[in-house]
């Protein structure tokens, strides 16, 4: 079983940008932390991480066919990309979105969620937790699925 993980724009700055909200853990330190967590689950992983909606429309596309599930974090595309939310309608493959911080508590404007149209579940304010979360539900989700 393999998921694709895929993280928006300024994700690449964790560490960096608002660390009393993001905390001060590092980009590199989340993708381990993602990569050791579907290890433990018999998961294989892909990572991916871009600062640019088409590119990330074309991952989403790209793994039509050769991905069992999807971990998104869209971050600010969340609340804007319509796109985003098509091409994960288009695939069809199962996906969970995941945020970082609780966007429910946030600026008003960030509590519409697109791609969260198109997503079986949603963790959000769980810190690097929330890919974990992500990750064993969708092994439960694809498991069953398969029976």
């Amino acid at each position: 079983m393999k998921l694709l993980i895929i993280n928006g724009p300024n994700l690449n700055f964790l560490g960096i940008r608002e660390p009393q909200l993001y905390g001060r853990q590092d980009y590199k330190a989340l993708t381990a932390f993602c990569e050791e967590s579907c290890k433990a689950l018999g998961l294989d992983c892909e990572i991916y991480q871009s600062n640019h909606e088409g590119d990330i429309v074309d991952k989403i596309q790209w793994a039509y066919g050769k991905i069992d599930g999807i971990v998104i974090n869209p971050a600010a595309y969340t609340h804007t990309s319509v796109a985003i939310l098509d091409a994960l309608k288009a695939v069809g493959i199962p996906a969970v979105e995941v945020h970082l911080t609780d966007i429910s508590r946030r600026e008003e404007f960030r509590h519409i969620s697109y791609a969260g149209m198109a997503c079986i579940k949603t963790y959000a304010g769980y810190g690097f937790d929330g890919y974990r979360m992500a990750a064993e539900y969708l092994k439960e989700y694809l498991t069953k699925g398969e029976n």
